[in-house]
């Protein structure tokens, strides 16, 4: 026997599952809500979605053109790292021009693969171990996961249905702690459709300058809004070195399969983020960069045109609720509609379940978008009138057949 033979094959050896391996952090993430709940619609046949937030229309011809023609000169090689630098100029004309705000594509706009990406930069360059984020709710249902991989502790700040789910000083400010860092915005509102004007965000703004916050304004759906134009919190005075502007060519330029977004911001924090970005993604795709390039240089009618058709599926999805007997605040922008369920006597999760098998209708349930969400379902209304109103009248029908079981 060699020498220590017997001393190592005497100990007992622990063994571990897969699972011992994650990081805890890892392991201990839900599944998103969204995607477990589709994920029992594919089985399905004859069911109108009104759940995943993705417009229906094609990307316009001439922006899939764009990218084709990119690809028949060879364009397929890396960018630099922050993107096109004809891309990050027009991104910054456009954002001047369209909301007042102003960036040095130099060394203030870096693109990504999807404001997704944006958000998860800017996290990861900004939270130290403990930081506080603080996130209204309901919300995007990324923005507390990704907090926590990035070793900081999600704040949830309730928003509520009496005013408009608008966020509220007072309600910021009772959630503030001396850990508290980065406040994250999304407005327009997933899921809520709620907006902010200039007013509103007044006290936001003092708020954050007067607790040092950093802001990450999430404004993905800012084209999509319906009366009051969008207001850029990074427009507001003293905002601009404070905030993270997050976009994207996504919902209002119904590209989202082409995975691009951007971020824009001081030099110093864009700086971070494109360290990280050069490190895991190098660049964005090149052919989705000059697609891009396209919809912002010449397709901004497109866009409207497609803004104006969500508003008309808008009215007749707000309208149809509040004929069943379901309230629903009228959503000012993005393309969802957030109707309440509590007078059904079901919670959102078994609404959602029991529209889904009785009904055919698949939409989300509203607690996986964080507080305030229960009592409430998430319905995209970025589908054909014709399915909008098929799926309105099976809830209808769903809706009278609870209330004669009572």
């Amino acid at each position: 026997m060699i020498k220590g033979e017997e001393q190592l094959t005497s100990t007992p050896v622990q063994r571990h599952t897969m699972a011992d391996y994650l990081s805890p952090h890892v392991r201990d993430i839900k599944p998103s809500g969204i995607r477990r709940f589709f994920d029992l619609v594919s089985s399905r046949k004859d069911v109108i979605t009104l759940g995943v937030g993705e417009p229906d229309f094609v990307t316009p011809w001439h922006v899939r053109e764009a990218a084709v023609y990119a690809l028949e000169i060879g364009k397929t090689q890396y960018t630099s790292n922050a993107g096109m630098p004809e891309l990050r100029e027009a991104i910054g004309q456009y954002l001047n021009d369209q909301f007042a705000v102003e960036y040095n594509p130099a060394n203030e706009i870096l693109v990504t693969v999807g404001g997704s990406e944006a958000i998860d930069l800017a996290l990861r360059a900004l939270i130290a171990p403990g930081d506080e984020i603080l996130i209204p709710e309901p919300c995007y249902i990324s923005y507390s996961p990704i907090t926590t991989l990035s070793g900081g502790v999600a704040v949830g700040v309730e928003t509520f249905a009496e005013d408009q789910f608008k966020l509220k000083a007072e309600t910021l400010r009772a959630a503030l702690t001396p850990r508290s860092k980065v406040l994250i915005l999304c407005y327009p509102s997933n899921p809520t459709g709620g907006i902010m004007t200039y007013e509103d965000w007044l006290p936001i703004a003092k708020l954050v300058e007067e607790k040092d916050l950093i802001v990450i304004s999430d404004e993905i759906y800012a084209e999509l809004t319906y009366g009051e134009k969008h207001v850029s919190f990074a427009a507001m005075p003293g905002m601009k070195d404070r905030t993270i502007l997050v976009s994207g060519f996504s919902k209002a330029f119904a590209m989202t399969g082409w995975r691009m977004g951007y971020a824009c911001g001081h030099s110093d924090i864009l700086s971070a983020m494109l360290k990280i970005h050069q490190y895991t993604v190098m660049c964005a795709p090149i052919m989705a960069q000059y697609a891009a390039l396209e919809a912002l240089q010449h397709g901004l009618e497109e866009k409207d045109r497609m803004v104006e058709a969500y508003n008309q599926r808008r009215r007749l999805v707000v309208k149809g609720f509040r004929d069943i007997g379901l309230d629903c605040h009228e959503p000012q922008g993005a393309f969802y509609a957030f109707p309440s369920i509590v007078s059904t006597g079901l919670t959102s999760e078994e609404f959602a379940q029991r529209l889904l098998e009785e009904a055919g209708v698949a939409a989300v349930p509203g607690d996986v978008f964080g507080l305030g969400g229960e009592g409430h379902l998430r319905c995209s209304y970025a589908t054909s009138v014709t399915n909008l109103t098929e799926a309105l009248d099976r809830i209808g029908q769903f809706v009278y057949k609870l209330n004669q079981q009572r």
